[in-house]
């Protein structure tokens, strides 16, 4: 992490993470109406979540407690992945559809890894 990072919204892994939630919401949009307080739901908050940890953690106040909301991104990030399976399990997504969202949910774990080695580092360091 360089000295360029003024908040959470200069952290690119932070903004990938708003885009996949965006997306999410968006194609959540179209399943059936009574998955909404059920499938709809979760995955909605599980991706939503992933950004505001990330967000959270930049907050606050030691690297450690960034690492730990990090970590916890990457827990919701997991949820994400297993929710999207569901829903093309009950052919909610289509087969290409989740196959290129699943890549993404897999690019955006390397990167959150990534956000925790960095940090790891630097905490070593002090």
């Amino acid at each position: 992490m360089s000295g360029e990072i003024q908040s959470h919204r200069d952290l690119k892994v932070w903004q990938i993470a708003l885009d996949l939630t965006e997306t999410f919401y968006r194609l959540s949009a179209d399943w059936p109406k009574h998955e909404q307080f059920g499938l709809v739901s979760q995955i909605r908050r599980a991706a939503v979540s992933v950004a505001a940890n990330i967000a959270e953690g930049a907050g606050r106040r030691s690297t450690g407690e960034f690492i730990q909301f990090v970590g916890i991104s990457r827990g919701s990030l997991a949820e994400v992945e297993t929710l999207l399976i569901v829903a093309r399990r009950l052919d909610y997504v289509e087969e290409t559809v989740c196959r290129t969202l699943l890549q993404e949910v897999y690019e955006l774990g390397r990167m959150l890894t990534g956000l925790i080695q960095s940090l790891e580092q630097r905490k070593a360091q002090r």
